[in-house]
């Protein structure tokens, strides 16, 4: 395409200007099948690396993707047409377990040990074996839970975007951190919180061991999550709700345990007499909302004695934000006698950070203004992911 023209020019000038020992060209082809007659077509990969040869680029490894593992005579085949050594043609086959599943099947296939070699780094080729190398047996480790895992654990997603595959993307990849920490395989139940009724409330959650309401914008859907955040809370299912299902779960405390039935945030009711959901002050007189949310790490002060202090084990923790509104301030003391517990706030104690139910009253209940799962990874999940799952399991041993 031309608008890959300039890169290409770059990458070519880049070596020359470092040196060819210094610069190594990976080129990433496609290997198709033709589906009729189970015939492997490199040709693909060959026009593409002639097309490279044309801007003045010899990739020095292919990255060959296949519905399947190729065999010797195909990478024979194509390293003599595309002029790459044999052990530099890298077969990158279909995953149909997890994503996490890519590096090990890159390092089986050595390409680890071949960019070494061309860099000349010999000297730590141990370091990338299995026998010394702990973090290649530890992600062999995140693997063999999607393969072996202990057990499944099913979590409830409510939300409005459920349609949309990669509109909560990272929080299945942090939910998935949290199982991988006990071995647990995580599978979601995704729940358009549009669909969600009275009558239909115990058979959307009946097989479900937590319940997650993630971000959003907007009223459409918000009565549905109240509804689920009612049902986890009175059925003590665990709970976790992240930015807007914070707040969600502060309307529903208000409506339900406070009996504020007009509770709501400025955002959906600005008339409302019981706006426990409101702009930032800073935020009340602008009206060009464009680049006026509350976003980036900020720092959150973790309250003694409470669930957040149990996950994180330190009284002062950052994480991020995006987020137009807060919990109102004057409705605190409100809350606090009611049994809520506000266990994290900002260091100036203006805003609330996170909310929970203490554990006399609930086995898990944990809603948070940030989104954590900004900051999980397959080797080290967010405390707050690994425990809501770690309480999800202990809620499915019950039964």
């Amino acid at each position: 395409d031309i608008e890959s023209v300039p890169f290409l020019e770059a990458i070519r000038q880049l070596r020359l200007d470092l040196g060819p020992e210094n610069v190594l060209y990976i080129h990433l082809t496609l290997v198709p099948t033709i589906t009729v007659a189970g015939e492997v077509k490199t040709k693909p990969t060959q026009h593409s690396v002639k097309e490279l040869l044309k801007v003045g680029i010899q990739p020095d490894i292919l990255i060959t993707r296949a519905n399947k593992p190729l065999s010797l005579d195909l990478k024979k085949k194509i390293s003599l047409f595309c002029n790459v050594p044999v052990n530099r043609v890298i077969s990158a086959p279909d995953i149909h377990s997890t994503i996490y599943e890519v590096p090990v099947i890159y390092h089986k296939e050595n390409l680890d040990d071949e960019i070494i070699k061309y860099f000349g780094m010999q000297d730590l080729s141990p370091l990338f074996s299995d026998e010394f190398n702990p973090a290649l047996t530890q992600w062999q480790q995140v693997v063999d839970v999607f393969h072996h895992p202990k057990g499944i654990i099913k979590i409830a997603i409510v939300g409005k975007y459920i349609s949309l595959s990669d509109a909560y993307r990272s929080l299945y990849e942090a939910l998935w951190h949290g199982g991988i920490a006990i071995g647990h395989k995580v599978e979601f139940e995704k729940i358009d919180s549009e669909t969600i009724t009275e009558r239909n409330l115990h058979d959307v959650f009946q097989n479900v061991h937590g319940i997650l309401v993630p971000g959003g914008f907007g009223t459409r859907g918000i009565e549905g999550k109240l509804k689920a955040i009612q049902y986890a809370r009175e059925n003590k299912i665990p709970f976790f709700g992240i930015c807007l299902g914070m707040q969600c779960a502060v309307i529903e405390f208000a409506r339900n345990v406070l009996h504020w039935p007009d509770a709501n945030s400025t955002e959906f009711d600005s008339e409302t007499r019981h706006p426990v959901i409101s702009l930032m002050e800073e935020q009340v007189n602008i009206t060009d909302k464009g680049g006026t949310m509350r976003l980036g790490a900020y720092d959150c002060v973790v309250k003694p004695d409470t669930r957040l202090l149990e996950a994180y084990h330190s009284d002062l923790i950052s994480e991020r934000h995006r987020h137009r509104y807060e919990f109102t301030n004057r409705f605190r003391e409100d809350f606090e006698k009611a049994g809520l517990v506000i266990s994290g706030t900002s260091p100036d104690d203006t805003l609330v950070e996170a909310i929970e139910l203490p554990a006399k009253i609930h086995p898990w209940f944990v809603a948070t203004q940030f989104h954590p799962e900004f900051q999980s990874k397959p080797l080290k999940p967010h405390p707050l992911f690994r425990e809501f799952i770690r309480h999800a399991f202990e809620y499915k041993s019950k039964f």
